[in-house]
């Protein structure tokens, strides 16, 4: 049976990953323009990509609570600020470009490969994991290294269902989705105020600890 603070981990990743982001537009981009199967390419090509970011926030986080328990915290207390700072970026932010109906179709590998290049090189997927994860850590259960990789497992294995329904969904109604919706000021709304409230709640959990 599932501890009371995996649910709670699994809860906030499953709101975080339902918002559409950059990754989901992205998704849902492949998957109107060339159909569900290049959605999926891009799924598992992304999520292998964000593989690489969990390997090096376990090392890395392990490492730093080792050398200082108040290192790691303030770390902690620095996550809480970047997912504020991510809410209100998103929310001040300008309407993405998102092709939705580019003419060139590339081979599925290619859409894998390039989905894996995205997440590799794209500093924001670190940095969220950075600041994501080690709020749910507990420094005074398991090893801390055992705790980010499985964290990290479950978000990654939530996103590959969360995006890959994304991709099917897209592909079934890819005639009804238009770009305009995609770059709708709602998504971007809510997803700002999803990161806000993690934020401020992870910021006001580490004060009352």
């Amino acid at each position: 049976m599932l501890e009371t603070p995996i649910i709670g981990f699994i809860i906030a990743a499953l709101v975080v990953l339902l918002i559409p982001g950059p990754g989901v537009l992205y998704i849902l981009a492949q998957s109107v323009s060339h159909g569900y199967r290049a959605g999926l390419a891009s799924v598992v090509g992304l999520a292998v990509g964000a593989l690489v970011h969990v390997a090096a926030a376990t090392a890395g986080l392990s490492a730093i609570l080792l050398a200082s328990a108040t290192a790691f915290g303030l770390i902690k207390a620095l996550g809480a600020g970047y997912l504020i700072y991510l809410g209100i970026s998103t929310l001040l932010a300008k309407r993405p470009v998102v092709d939705a109906h580019s003419p060139l179709a590339l081979p599925h590998h290619r859409l894998f490969v390039d989905g894996v290049l995205i997440s590799v090189f794209n500093p924001k997927i670190a940095l969220f994991f950075l600041a994501f994860l080690p709020q749910f850590v507990d420094p005074n259960g398991a090893a801390v290294a055992h705790q980010i990789l499985f964290l990290g497992l479950i978000y990654v294995s939530l996103a590959l269902l969360t995006d890959g329904a994304y991709a099917l969904l897209a592909g079934v109604l890819r005639s009804r989705i238009t770009p305009r919706t995609l770059q709708g000021p709602v998504l971007r709304y809510a997803s700002g105020m999803i990161y806000l409230g993690l934020g401020v709640t992870a910021a006001l959990t580490g004060r009352r600890n």
